[in-house]
């Protein structure tokens, strides 16, 4: 287990919703406000650890048995906000993904085709049981999608160094957005109208389609939260600190609602290159 325990975060970066309690029927409201309480809460490091555990273990255990009664806890104009971690639903939705992304020898060593058979089936079951779910954090690997970014202003970024200063919490380093969800869903919304108007429809406009359905599944008072996660330990200091995708973003957006397409081409050309240079760590050796 010490070796579990030592590993970092992993290449991944997340897109959160922190909820109301009003936002919870009883009797998890109350099961949340009790669990706010609690004087030390687990992290983002503590549900990377318990998830390794599993996969390390013979059978691997590609989903939990049991739902995550954790959560991440924030205030939002002093009301107590909760991110429920849903770790065996976001497994589950995971392993949807694997198929593509591997191919099916690796997949094999990793997770044995029963282990995902066995696992498809019982999410097949849970979900006709559960057919409104949805999980209350995205995440991906070795990028942040551009269409995170269109959610937030770079005025709302948060930054601190490895010494811990600033938005962290702990070691650092930490960069980070958040953004009540009226503001969210009100740019999802000026950006779509910008690309309708601007440019052929095109997987940018899709992928905030389906961000604008997924925002829409929670309390309007909701916090949202884009979180470089283990990305930040695959960037140089320098450029992690100089990092303003954000900004990118809105600036490109800006050109296009100007009739400006060499300006949005000069933002999205920077945008395009900083990510690209990330995503290929994932090929070095």
């Amino acid at each position: 287990m010490s070796v579990v325990s030592s590993v970092r975060v992993p290449y991944t970066s997340y897109l959160r919703i922190y909820e109301p309690l009003a936002a919870f029927a009883e009797p998890e409201r109350s099961h949340w406000a009790r669990y706010a309480q609690r004087e030390e809460l687990p992290t983002a490091q503590d549900e990377l650890r318990r998830s390794l555990a599993d996969l390390v273990s013979t059978p691997p255990v590609a989903v939990p048995v049991h739902e995550s009664g954790d959560a991440f806890v924030t205030e939002l104009d002093g009301v107590v906000c909760v991110c429920p971690w849903r770790t065996r639903l976001r497994s589950w939705l995971a392993l949807e993904e694997l198929g593509g992304m591997f191919p099916a020898n690796v997949l094999d060593a990793v997770l044995p085709a029963v282990v995902r058979g066995q696992a498809a089936a019982d999410h097949e079951r849970w979900q006709r049981l559960h057919p409104d779910a949805r999980p209350w954090i995205r995440t991906t690997v070795w990028q942040v999608p551009v269409r995170w970014f269109v959610l937030f202003h770079d005025e709302e970024r948060e930054y601190a160094a490895a010494d811990g200063e600033g938005a962290g919490e702990g070691a650092g380093p930490v960069l980070r957005y958040r953004t009540p969800m009226v503001e969210a869903r009100r740019r999802l919304a000026r950006a779509l109208r910008t690309l309708r108007e601007s440019v052929p429809e095109g997987p940018l406009t899709e992928g905030l389609v389906d961000v604008g359905r997924w925002l829409e599944e929670f309390h309007p008072r909701s916090l949202v939260e884009l979180d470089y996660g283990g990305l930040v330990h695959a960037l140089p200091a320098d450029r992690l600190a100089a990092d303003r995708s954000a900004a990118d973003v809105a600036e490109g957006l800006a050109a296009l609602r100007d009739g400006d397409s060499e300006g949005a081409g000069e933002a999205y050309a920077r945008l395009a290159e900083r990510w690209r240079a990330v995503r290929d760590l994932q090929f070095t050796n």
